[in-house]
Order: C-alpha cells, then structure tokens, then sequence
C-alpha cells in the first residue's frame, strides 16, 4: 500500500505540470490586452502599458512565459496579478469560503442522498421508492442556475428561512447555497446507493445470511451496505474534488466571494497567474481525493489490493 500511494503522488507532478501548461496556454490564447483593460474607461499612457507589459513578460512568447512562472511556482511563488496583489493572498482569502460551502455540500450530498438511496433500495417499488426515483430526475433535469434562483426566491424571500447573499450569517450563510450545490450530487448518489443496494440484495452470500437466520437488520448494515458503498464512495470522493473547485454559479448567485467567482472574474480580465494558479491547486485537490477513494476500497472490500 506504501509504495502504491507513493507512486501516485509521484505520478501528480507530470499531471499538475501538464494541467498548469494548459490553463496557461488556454489563458494566454484569450482575445484582448489584459493590461488596457485595467484601466477601463480611463486611457493607459503607452509608456506606462510598455513597461507593465515588460513587467509581466507578455511580450515574450507562450514557451518563455510559462518558464518565467515554473520558476517562481518552484520557489513557492505563485505570482502576482495585473494589480500587484500576491496569488497566495488571493487563494488564501477565498480559499475557506469554498472549503465551507463544499463541505455543507458534502454532508447534505452525504447524508440525504444515501439514507434516501438506503430506504428507497430497502423498500423497492413502493411509493418511497418511486417518490426518490421522480424527485431525483426532477432535481437533475433542472439547471443549477435555476434552481439557485427559485431556492433564493423561496426560502430566503417568501419565507425568509435563509440569507440569500454574503456571508454575514457565518456557517447559517451557506446552508442554502450548499444545498443548491450538493443537489445535483445528492440525486446521483440516492439513485446510486439504491440501484447497489437493492442489486446485492440479491446476492448468495445475502441469501446465505438470512438462511442463517440473522435478523434483516444485520444482514443489511454488516453484509449488504458495506458492499453497496464502494460504488457512492466512488462517486462522493471525486465529487469532492470537483466542488472545492469552486461553484462559480452558486458563488455567484449568492455572492459567495469564494474560489469559483475568483476564477471566473480573474477569466474576463485574462489573470492569468492567478487562473493557473487557482486551477492547479484544484487540480491537486481533484487527485488527491481520488488517491484518498482508491486508499478506502481497501477498509471497505477486504478482497481489494495494491500492489
């Protein structure tokens, strides 16, 4: 197991190389000069947008560009913006924000999603189960755009239950935009555990448990649940990576100063460091979550292992 997971954070650095390659590629390919647009409406002299320019190399090609970056991402320097401001800074004031919606996300994604998937599995065919089946379609059908506006209109301005922007509420604050980013997740995983579940319900070794005479209970949590996991486990790990990747609708509807927002506003006004530097950080995020799943199939299914 040591040498498995020792392999794999070797394997991250040509992934995080590659990844950061892109986005810098990607950002750099973006119409305009990102220089005159800081000062809007207000004209830049040209000697002043010359020496920015020289400043921030982007009169030098892609090749010297990104080398100018992995030489100050190898010393721990992430770079500045077009401002002045410190990409470090910038990550570290958005940053929590993402954390805590992502992990309000998380525990309703987790919680509702599998008792939701376990009663319905449990109980096929009956109106609980067909009750998950047309609300989880339902929610998965609608986008999240529209669900984050009518959740808004409803629970914060009918019947005011909820704050429906910023963060002044603390934790209370992102009780409403985490539901509205865990829903489509939640549905996923409801319909997951179910259709696991109720397929090992099915198996020998379940009809062996009962021909034993263990009660129903013991014979679903011990025998069936723990198998049914490893697929929603699966799912709920990668999962995870993506929401700390930030929730640019939901952030944005609720107005949510988190990573998501970040990247989308450092994207119109071409940031580049900053948009690279956020994405590879998400990126590391996403494989070391996935490296995390891999690690608990082994606690969940004896039988699993690496080599």
């Amino acid at each position: 197991m040591g040498r498995y997971v020792a392999r794999r954070l070797l394997l991250t650095i040509p992934v995080l190389l590659g990844a950061s390659f892109l986005i810098f590629a990607m950002v750099y390919a973006l119409p305009g000069d990102p220089i005159r647009a800081l000062g809007g409406d207000r004209p830049i002299s040209p000697a002043v947008v010359a020496e920015l320019r020289e400043r921030f190399h982007l009169n030098d090609p892609l090749y010297v560009q990104y080398w100018e970056y992995l030489k100050g991402l190898f010393s721990g320097d992430l770079g500045t913006d077009f401002r002045g401001r410190p990409v470090l800074d910038t990550i570290e004031r958005t940053l929590p924000v993402t954390i805590k919606l992502a992990l309000v996300a998380i525990v309703f994604e987790a919680v509702i999603g599998l008792v939701a998937g376990v009663l319905a599995g449990i109980r096929r065919n009956s109106f609980f189960d067909n009750l998950v089946l047309v609300s989880t379609t339902l929610v998965v059908s609608i986008p999240i755009l529209v669900l984050a506006f009518f959740a808004q209109l409803l629970f914060g301005l009918k019947l005011g239950w909820f704050p429906i922007a910023g963060t002044n509420e603390g934790l209370y604050s992102y009780l409403l935009p985490g539901l509205v980013l865990a829903s489509g997740s939640l549905a996923y995983v409801a319909r997951l555990t179910r259709t696991s579940l109720a397929e090992n319900l099915r198996a020998d070794y379940v009809r062996t448990a009962r021909a034993k005479g263990l009660p129903n209970r013991t014979v679903i949590v011990r025998h069936t649940l723990r198998n049914s996991l490893i697929p929603v486990v699966t799912y709920i790990g990668a999962d995870i990576g993506t929401l700390l990747g930030g929730a640019i609708v939901t952030e944005t509807v609720f107005n949510l100063p988190g990573i998501g927002r970040e990247v989308f506003n450092s994207i119109r006004s071409q940031e580049g460091a900053v948009v690279v530097g956020i994405v590879t950080l998400m990126v590391f995020f996403f494989i070391f979550f996935n490296l995390v799943v891999d690690v608990l199939y082994a606690v969940l299914d004896p039988r699993i292992r690496y080599d």
